[in-house]
């Protein structure tokens, strides 16, 4: 069991904080509220970034400066998570979010997601 004081946000999770979104469940806004520390991942920075530049999404701020708003941490690509995704059987093709599963995977963290194809990895969810 992973320590769930430490979480690590999906960027759709992160955006949905962000807007005060009614998609993000209150058990997920609560266990935001209340942890510890708050990762949100570089992968998602670098996702937000390429869907803003297809048009797919639009940010009203910019992602880094919304992070420290909300007083999470960023989280960086390092060559250990990099290295983890060799690991990860292959129910998830999206990069970003396999990004997201190793990084929660070396460092231990809880993932905060909507996304069902998380669950095959056995990670420790907070779904949405």
């Amino acid at each position: 069991m992973t320590d769930r004081s430490r979480l690590l946000l999906d960027t759709h999770v992160f955006l949905w904080w962000k807007l005060d979104a009614p998609q993000l469940k209150p058990v997920a806004r609560d266990a935001i509220s209340r942890a510890d520390v708050v990762f949100v991942s570089a992968a998602s920075a670098w996702e937000a970034a390429i869907k803003a530049r297809l048009g797919k999404l639009e940010l009203t701020v910019d992602f880094a400066e919304g992070v420290n708003a909300s007083g999470f941490e960023r989280l960086p690509i390092s060559f250990e998570h990099a290295a983890e995704t060799r690991n990860l059987p292959d129910h998830h093709h999206d990069p970003f979010d396999r990004m997201l599963i190793a990084q929660a995977r070396v460092e231990r963290l809880v993932v905060v997601t909507h996304d069902a194809l998380f669950v095959p990895y056995g990670l420790d969810l907070i779904r949405t």
